[in-house]
């Protein structure tokens, strides 16, 4: 894993400026095909940050810039070790004086988790802003570009510090706990349901930049990263799917897997079929902490009368309501309330 930082600035020297750390980890943004009619079957995460930099030269108006590469994924194949680099290194960039901001380029695959991962485990006021790309770094009107030029737009305003890890995309700017991939082709690819943007960037102006709603970055009590968590300390916690002729084979194996956390995809407003119903209150007798949530992209799920055995996941979605149980149950093993009020407050 390459950790190498390396200065990027081609604006003239004068006033100092805002300094912003573009993080890269891979993705389309980053990718590379053949021919510039060509908008699948290329390869993510081919070229490095730098050059993705050099691609849009007047970045150096709007800060000093240092770029460093931590990954170069195809984000489908994201980790939990490359989360935890990622989460250290920005930790460490963001606790410099002389940094004013952070942006994150990543595939927009598990953007959404890798974002709301990041929103509970960095503490810190300055911007940590992703962005990303649905087309290659090499088509014909590529849209990294613009969305990298509009990701540092958002660091380095003042209005972005203390909002939690925010996502500018297509001139529109989203919370990491609400926003989610809607779209596997079109340009405009994310979308936060009914509960909206949090702002717009477009032509250097941030504008109607808002409060996310719930804690956060410098409100999370689980940042920063404990030094001693690694990808094996962290609790595992599998999803299970209800739909039409389900059986309790899902529950079943994480059981015998011994997996200390579930978080059950439902249906509508995260209802269960019956024949995964009863492995899954078996297994919240037997301890495992039971997270019910929805397979659609904005659930709203409040909980009913299984909320005594189950934690109702609110309005996280099912990739969401993972990572939450994830970290929950890491800093608080076998702890079901601990968990329980942390889908109460994040």
């Amino acid at each position: 894993m390459r950790t190498d930082t390396v200065p990027f600035s081609d604006a003239p020297t004068a006033s100092r400026r805002p300094r912003i750390v573009v993080v890269g980890t891979g993705g389309t943004i980053a990718g590379a095909a053949g021919d510039a009619a060509q908008t699948t079957g290329y390869a993510a995460g081919a070229l490095p940050i730098q050059q993705l930099l050099a691609a849009v030269p007047m970045l150096g108006r709007l800060a000093e810039v240092e770029a460093e590469q931590v990954a170069a994924l195809d984000s489908k194949d994201m980790d939990h070790t490359t989360w935890l680099a990622l989460a250290r290194r920005v930790q460490h960039h963001v606790d410099r004086a002389d940094v004013d901001g952070i942006v994150v380029t990543h595939g927009t695959d598990t953007l959404e988790e890798t974002a709301y991962w990041l929103n509970l485990t960095i503490a810190t006021r300055k911007p940590v802003v992703f962005t990303a790309a649905m087309r290659p770094a090499t088509a014909l009107s590529a849209d990294g570009p613009l969305n990298l030029l509009d990701a540092v737009t958002v660091a380095v305003s003042p209005s972005a510090s203390g909002k939690g890890v925010l996502i500018a995309f297509g001139h529109r700017i989203f919370g990491a706990r609400d926003i989610a991939k809607t779209s596997s082709y079109a340009v405009d690819a994310f979308s936060s349901g009914e509960r909206g943007v949090l702002g717009w960037v477009q032509d250097g102006r941030v504008d109607a930049l808002r409060d996310a709603e719930k804690r956060h970055t410098v409100n999370s009590a689980y940042a920063p990263l404990r030094a001693d968590w690694d990808a094996s300390a962290l609790a595992r916690v599998e999803i299970v799917s209800s739909y039409a002729g389900v059986t309790g084979l899902q529950v079943e194996a994480a059981i015998a897997a011994g997996v200390p956390g579930i978080v059950v995809a439902g249906t509508g407003g995260g209802s269960i079929h019956q024949a995964l119903l009863r492995p899954l209150l078996k297994a919240a007798e037997a301890g495992v902490v039971i997270v019910q949530s929805s397979r659609i992209s904005h659930p709203r799920v409040t909980g009913d009368a299984l909320d005594a055995h189950f934690i109702p996941s609110g309005t996280l979605s099912v990739w969401k309501a993972r990572v939450l149980l994830t970290v929950a149950l890491t800093a608080h093993p076998a702890d079901p309330q601990a968990c329980r009020d942390a889908f109460a407050h994040y």
